[in-house]
């Protein structure tokens, strides 16, 4: 019954309703503006693949303009996450093995202007959501390569009170819900990581670094945002990380060396996150190429594809 009121409500209302042009990037912009302004604490549950896990999040920004973060689980395994600028300080339980981008509440530094290019920014009415009055926004994808994404804004305030991530045929994806919000600064010691929390640190990246892989495709409107390089947790080799996004999507892209080990390819999807990869023969012997992103699945297999050491790369 939920797939069929959202493929109703994503693939027919959409088109039905007309497109307040001006109204759609100011909501953006608002969000934008409060969640660089404001502090905040609550809690929101998180739903993947049917699954549900709560989360507390604590949203502090200093009079100079930084901003701190902490996200905790407080069901199951007592994942942890702290964030200082967007930059992830140190996670705990399985998140400290994972990307360092986490998206447990997503950090965003949206340019509207650049978004409008590959989103079309629909607003579709009111809704309530932890007790609050809320603008719901729309961003259409203008093509395949991304999922479609509503957000339910808060009124007074222009946060995020909710978030759906949606696919192609109307399916949810993936569910960030506020079932309580408080709009003040919290304490130092609620922003203080547990004893859990290990730290994160990525290895330099030599000044080839950057140029040393690049894709021969990416689709329209993604760019590279960043170079990292981490030891793989399996083999101990140093892998690069090359991530890209087109202001609101983002992938990684992994390069590992093999060193003759015997890898299968691997093309799986978990709610929102595809993982795809395969073997890349080079001069240097064979890497594993592995594309894990919030993309549709053929998007990322097509960019795994398309991965080459940039001195075999097409010209």
């Amino acid at each position: 019954m939920r797939l069929i009121a959202l493929s109703a409500l994503f693939l027919g209302s959409w088109l039905a309703l007309p497109v307040m042009a001006a109204e759609g990037p100011a909501l953006l912009q608002r969000l934008v503006d409060a969640e660089r302004a404001l502090s905040f604490q609550g809690t929101f549950v998180y739903e993947r693949n049917g699954s549900f896990s709560t989360h507390s999040i604590w949203h502090r920004v200093d009079e100079g303009g930084t901003l701190h973060e902490r996200l905790l689980q407080q069901d199951g395994l007592a994942h942890e996450v702290v964030r200082v600028d967007g930059q992830v300080q140190c996670a705990s339980g399985a998140l400290a093995d994972q990307l360092i981008d986490s998206q447990l509440w997503p950090s965003r530094a949206l340019n509207v202007e650049q978004l409008s290019q590959w989103y079309e920014l629909r607003v579709l009415g009111n809704s309530r959501v932890a007790g609050r009055t809320s603008r719901v926004l729309a961003l259409v994808p203008r093509d395949q390569h991304r999922y479609a994404i509503e957000l339910h804004l808060d009124q007074q305030t222009g946060l995020p009170l909710k978030s759906l991530l949606v696919n192609e045929k109307g399916r949810l994806l993936e569910r960030f819900q506020f079932t309580q919000l408080q709009v003040a600064a919290p304490a130092a010691t609620d922003l203080a990581p547990g004893s859990g929390c290990r730290s994160v640190r990525l290895s330099p990246v030599h000044a080839g670094a950057a140029q040393a892989w690049q894709s021969d495709w990416l689709p329209q409107g993604f760019s590279l945002n960043s170079v990292t390089q981490r030891r793989s947790p399996a083999s101990d080799e140093l892998v690069a990380c090359q991530v890209y996004g087109d202001g609101l999507a983002r992938f990684s892209v992994f390069m590992e060396p093999l060193r003759g080990a015997q890898v299968d390819d691997l093309r799986t999807q978990l709610g929102p996150t595809v993982v795809v990869s395969r073997r890349l023969k080079t001069g240097d012997g064979d890497v594993m190429v592995t594309v894990v992103g919030e993309i549709p699945l053929g998007t990322a297999e097509r960019v795994a594809l398309s991965m080459r050491a940039a001195t075999e790369a097409v010209q």
